[in-house]
């Protein structure tokens, strides 16, 4: 399997590390394979690719889409470092007995966050699953972050933590 798996302490949020192969020339991995992620559980289909460039100490995040348009995210450094942030913000709505919606935890973990360096150097990736907020700061001169999303960009549910 060219892909080690690990659950972090929020289960649903992944760290991917893929099989390196360095020679004289350079190196060759693969970055993403559905066969191997779907056999995990990561069955996700991803839909647009985006890439990020930022300074020393910049903080992007936390930001998230609303359903039915929340993004999972897989995410990696192609340049520098960065620590990155998943945020497990899953509510569920109960209905109550007045026929009212109210908002209730809808996960465990709701509230609690996981975080990892992530580099072009040590090319690990993280998957965060839709439902939790995303964001990361720049620890390197420079960092260039690629990330996949399951849902195309929606501004009209784009939100964001402070």
């Amino acid at each position: 399997m060219p892909f080690t798996f690990t659950r972090l302490a929020i289960p649903d949020v992944v760290l991917i590390e893929p099989r390196v192969f360095p020679d004289e020339r350079g190196f060759f991995m693969e970055s993403y394979k559905y066969s191997e992620f779907a056999a995990f559980g990561i069955k996700e289909h991803f839909v647009q690719d985006n890439h990020s460039r930022s300074k020393k100490g910049v903080l992007r995040g936390l930001h998230y889409q609303r359903p039915p348009k929340a993004q999972g995210k897989l995410v990696r450094v192609v340049v520098g470092e960065i620590f990155d942030v998943g945020v497990d913000i899953r509510l569920a709505r109960a209905i109550e007995k007045d026929g009212s919606i109210a908002r209730a935890k809808g996960s465990p973990t709701y509230g609690k966050w996981v975080g990892e360096r992530l580099s072009a150097e040590n090319k690990r990736m993280l998957y965060i699953p839709p439902g939790f907020a995303h964001g990361f700061c720049v620890l390197s001169e420079e960092a260039e972050v690629l990330y996949k999303t399951t849902e195309e960009y929606a501004p009209e549910y784009d939100a964001g933590i402070r």
